[in-house]
């Protein structure tokens, strides 16, 4: 058994920037990794092209922002290397190969017990704390939806988690499934290695450029998000013109009440578009069945196709391990208190990073989360 004053669960980006602010403020904290890495999602399950979207000033952890000399937008790679010298500036040490397996409130001792396996020594090992953060995000677990008849496909697929590049798919047939970032970007990415690549448009979705939300995320700090986002819109028109006739359907609300509300992010477009609009890129709509190698879609035209990647998100598994007897998160994993104290619940539960707010929103989470704990230590 060990003992510390806060348990972390998760070493990801959210995880990370909790210990680092406890960590500056001398309170001592245990971080658990299942993986064998910290960041395991940007370190093993991202493609290649893959940049932060929006600028570095709105991605950077607390206490350390980015070198002046940084690109304006991170690519991969250079995240990587922030979260390193993150890691090793503010001396976190997560423990790594731990599967937590349950943590709950113990009523007698006011402390959380949270069960964990050691993977790399099969053994099982206990970890008391009088605080517990959840940081174990809401990319925990890879979806990919039950389609009719996938199990019969010829061809290859896969989760967007395991695609890399589009090399191997030159000249060949490939369906995208999903037109969120990871959707539309690796369609792009495909497309730019001469992969014949049409992507399905299942639900509709906010398309804007770097500039227009650049933009939007500045006017935040001046005008309510109704007025924000009906200039998004405007000129997210103005940009694409109607995306409906391609195939991209558009929310009844803007992107940044969306955002706010739901944790939906707006489709980032990198090229996406105006190859769809130039039909070089196919949309479609949702798939119906799969006979073989042969797509059947819900307009009834079939498709043949030499490999699928399901670019349809992941889900939270906190439900599987948390016995959250304070109610702070739901069944789908993400926070149920209201905006902007998302981040508390009672008995010392804290989430870091669960709202699906992006960088910026995880990094408050984890200011918010040390200043309160510390609080607490110095009544």
């Amino acid at each position: 058994m060990e003992e510390a004053m806060v348990v972390i669960v998760g070493a990801g980006p959210a995880g990370l920037a909790t210990s680092a602010c406890l960590n500056r403020l001398s309170i001592t904290n245990v971080v658990l990794e299942r993986d064998d890495c910290y960041a395991s999602l940007w370190k093993k399950r991202v493609y290649e092209r893959l940049s932060l979207h929006i600028p570095k000033q709105y991605c950077g952890l607390p206490h350390m922002p980015y070198p002046s000399d940084a690109p304006t937008f991170i690519p991969k790679n250079g995240f990587i290397s922030y979260l390193d010298n993150y890691v090793s500036h503010f001396k976190i040490n997560p423990k790594y190969q731990r599967s937590v397996e349950s943590a709950y409130y113990d009523e007698n001792t006011g402390k959380w017990r949270v069960m964990a396996k050691n993977m790399a020594l099969n053994v099982d090992e206990v970890y008391v704390g009088r605080f517990l953060v959840v940081a174990s995000g809401t990319n925990s677990e890879a979806i990919i939806p039950e389609v009719p008849g996938l199990d019969s496909f010829r061809g290859e697929f896969m989760h967007s988690s395991k695609y890399v590049n589009g090399k191997k798919w030159k000249g060949k047939e490939v369906l995208v499934v999903g037109c969120g970032n990871s959707g539309m970007e690796i369609a792009y990415d495909l497309h730019n290695w001469g992969v014949k690549t049409s992507i399905v448009a299942r639900s509709p979705v906010h398309v804007v450029s770097r500039p227009i939300v650049c933009l939007g995320l500045f006017l935040l700090n001046y005008f309510r998000i109704s007025v924000v986002d009906s200039i998004i819109m405007l000129l997210t028109k103005l940009r694409f013109g109607d995306t409906s006739i391609h195939g991209i359907k558009m929310p009844k609300y803007g992107p940044f009440y969306l955002k706010r509300m739901t944790g939906r992010t707006p489709t980032i477009d990198v090229g996406t578009m105006d190859k769809i609009k130039a039909g070089e890129i196919k949309v479609l709509p949702s798939i119906r069945r799969i006979n073989g190698d042969k797509v059947v879609f819900s307009n009834e035209e079939v498709k043949q196709f030499d490999a699928i990647i399901f670019a349809t998100g992941y889900r939270s598994t906190v439900q599987k391990w948390l016995k959250d007897s304070t109610n702070l998160i739901s069944e789908n994993g993400v926070p149920k208190q209201s905006f902007p104290n998302r981040w508390k619940g009672k008995h010392g539960l804290y989430c870091a990073g669960l709202s699906n707010m992006g960088l910026d929103g995880l990094s408050n989470d984890a200011k918010n989360i040390a200043s309160d704990i510390y609080l607490a230590l110095s009544r």
